[in-house]
């Protein structure tokens, strides 16, 4: 989670062609599409993972593992992109990322198989962060609503694709090609980064909270272990589990304590005080923790029990994944017309109990059929509690703390994806180790045909039924325990103080990556931008008011002489000088073109050459400071309805104001003659 100091002086965007950026886009796609595809991918092929290489008891931290170290690198990848640059941040974690696939692909033992998906998380995190970060870099802000929608739905659709792609490199395969599918695409990822993501930095150096992060990574990696091993490893009275329990208590009050007087808090304690953002962060925790505790174990379900193959097991999570998309479409849309939210997670929550209630009854007789709609019930549920947490947040934080406040809600959400894998492995392995033994007696084979789904199918029927029955019990068992949080969720929900929803947070409502609350950039000048872009896409739609901008600031230019003037003064700041050709290529456009327009500002007094060289005169100068304040008075009305009061807040907002008025000049649609 980035602080303050990084969002009072914003990374500059260099001047690039639209070739350049569409590029760079398909680049980040990828960075996103692979760190978010390594959250599910795995889901379908842990149970032939467990077959090959035992540890059955550990299956949850081949997911656990990856989340928990994802988490803590999204806390501090932001700073280190501010302070090393994000392409190289971008690069390194691309890396760290084929150092984990390549080792997890080549594991032969389920410790290093865990150790290498912690390496592949930490690679992740900064995958999704800088992803983010580079959108907000280089892509102009009148585009960026619609590109900020395509990564927040390539974000989404992993979650589709994940568990089904895991399942057929499962069965055509072998499982290692989950991770060995990495290395080739991040590759490519990194190189064509290398060659085409321009270096931004910001100009004021943030200060990182290396011990905060570090006191809760400890006590988050303690609970989860003591909740891991309790029971199976060691016995729960044990001084082991004690002790990690004690030292995650420690961790985390001492994190409290540091938090409280840190200069640049990664989670500042004061956000507690809004209860919007204690009542989101426990909602999106819990959201979190049923989503993906759920999509864990629920293709083992469908493989020891219903005995279908890895794909099939992933094709028939789908009715999950099809209800948490429509409802977290259909919620942001009516919270974007409406300003009502408060609604959602309430019933979100309820329904998502019922869904896990009804999946606790599932066993091996339940019909396709019936199994779909329980799965679709869940999914429902989620969708509606999950869509509206960010924005809530967002929309209830004074400007000072938005960007810690978004980043400290993703951050939960993660959190609670890692312990609901946790505890749905906990109770799984402490179940199925009883039950699973009573049933081999029974069955009379040995252990590794019962770990092995496809031997477990090959068995006769009578004599795989014991052990069927078994999984059964255990996995119903699992989500049976989950459905008190869900119910807990629904008390907590009503809690929930419904703030009228700013004009400017209503077009980010519908953006499906909120939704599924896509680790983000914890700059605040980003978020006052994700908020406007929506609202520049809209205008778009009829004409962005570059004329009517014209006409409020009193200015005697045309369209065509703000564009060129504005182009000049960029490059002016940007690389020391501008000429036509230079600008020309940018755009992809001839230069003669673009000449008459600068023919016409030299005649009429606004700009000068010397040899091909462009600079602005008094005059130009002038007109393009009465423009560029008509901007600010532009975007100061489409943010009226922000709480100003504290002054703190003022200065940073105006700061804000002040650099996206400058884009937004600096990105003046080019004049009609360059179209042609």
């Amino acid at each position: 989670m980035t602080g303050a100091s990084a969002a009072v002086a914003p990374s500059v965007p260099q001047p690039l062609s639209r070739a350049r950026i569409n590029i760079i886009f398909a680049t980040v796609v990828l960075g996103m599409l692979m760190a978010a595809l390594d959250s599910t991918i795995v889901a379908t092929a842990l149970p032939t993972i467990v077959a090959d290489l035992g540890g059955a008891g550990h299956m949850a931290w081949v997911v656990t593992a990856y989340l928990v170290a994802e988490a803590i690198a999204t806390a501090l990848a932001g700073k280190f992109g501010d302070l090393f640059g994000r392409k190289l941040v971008f690069q390194l974690s691309g890396f760290i990322f084929i150092l984990g696939s390549v080792i997890a692909g080549m594991a032969h033992g389920m410790d290093l198989l865990i150790a290498a998906r912690a390496v592949q998380g930490l690679g992740a995190g900064g995958l999704m962060v800088t992803s983010m970060a580079l959108i907000a870099d280089v892509i102009p802000l009148r585009e960026r609503g619609q590109y900020q929608g395509a990564l927040g739905a390539v974000f989404g659709v992993t979650t589709v694709i994940g568990p089904t792609l895991g399942g057929l490199f499962t069965d055509h395969l072998s499982w290692r090609w989950c991770f060995y599918v990495n290395v080739p695409i991040a590759i490519i990822m990194i190189v064509v980064a290398a060659r085409t993501i321009p270096v931004v930095r910001n100009a004021v150096k943030p200060i990182v909270d290396y011990l905060g992060i570090a006191l809760i990574s400890i006590g988050v990696t303690c609970l989860i272990l003591g909740l891991e091993w309790g029971g199976q490893e060691y016995a729960w009275g044990s001084a082991t589990i004690l002790g990690l329990f004690a030292a995650s208590a420690i961790a985390l009050a001492a994190f409290v304590a540091v938090e409280l007087r840190a200069e640049e808090p990664m989670l500042p304690m004061r956000l507690f005080r809004s209860n919007v953002f204690t009542v989101c962060s426990i909602l999106s925790f819990i959201v979190g923790f049923a989503m993906l505790g759920a999509m864990t174990y629920l293709p083992a379900f469908l493989q020891y029990v219903k005995g279908v193959s890895a794909t099939a097991s992933g094709l028939q999570t789908l009715p999950l994944v099809v209800g948490l998309f429509t409802t977290s479409i259909i919620s942001g849309t009516i919270v974007g017309r409406t300003g009502r939210y408060k609604l959602f997670p309430i019933a979100g929550t309820a329904i998502m109990a019922l869904g896990l209630f009804l999946m606790s009854t599932m066993n091996a007789s339940t019909s396709f059929w019936l199994q779909s709609l329980y799965m679709l019930v869940l999914g429902l549920g989620i969708g509606l509690a999950m869509q509206v947490l960010t924005i809530a947040v967002q929309n209830s934080v004074p400007y000072s703390d938005l960007g810690t406040a978004t980043s400290g809600v993703t951050f939960f959400r993660t959190i609670g994806s890692a312990f609901g894998t946790t505890i749905f492995g906990t109770l799984y392995a402490n179940k199925i180790g009883p039950n699973l033994a009573a049933a081999l007696m029974e069955a009379k084979v040995p252990p590794e045909v019962a770990q092995n789904p496809q031997a477990l199918r090959d068995l006769p029927r009578p004599q795989a039924l014991p052990i069927i029955d078994a999984y059964a019990t255990s996995i119903d068992y699992v989500f049976r325990w989950v459905v008190p949080v869900a119910l807990l969720g629904f008390a907590i929900a009503w809690f929930l103080k419904e703030v009228p929803l700013r004009d400017s947070s209503r077009g980010v409502a519908s953006d499906v990556g909120e939704g599924f609350s896509v680790p983000d950039s914890g700059d605040r000048v980003v978020q006052l931008e994700r908020a406007i872009a929506p609202v520049l896409r809209k205008l778009r739609d009829n004409a962005v008011p570059d004329s009517g901008i014209l006409a409020a600031a009193g200015s005697s230019l045309t369209r065509d002489e703000a564009w060129a003037l504005g182009q000049v003064r960029m490059y002016q700041r940007l690389r020391g000088s501008a000429t036509v050709g230079v600008i020309a290529r940018t755009h992809w456009v001839p230069e003669e073109i673009i000449e008459p327009t600068y023919a016409k500002a030299q005649q009429d007094g606004l700009l000068q050459r010397d040899g091909d060289v462009l600079t602005l005169t008094d005059r130009g100068v002038q007109e393009i400071d009465r423009v560029q304040i008509a901007w600010k008075r532009w975007i100061e009305s489409q943010l009226d309805d922000w709480d100003l009061s504290d002054p703190k807040d003022r200065v940073l907002m105006d700061q804000a104001i002040d650099n996206i008025a400058t884009k937004l000049l600096d990105e003046a649609d080019r004049p009609e003659t360059a179209t042609r």
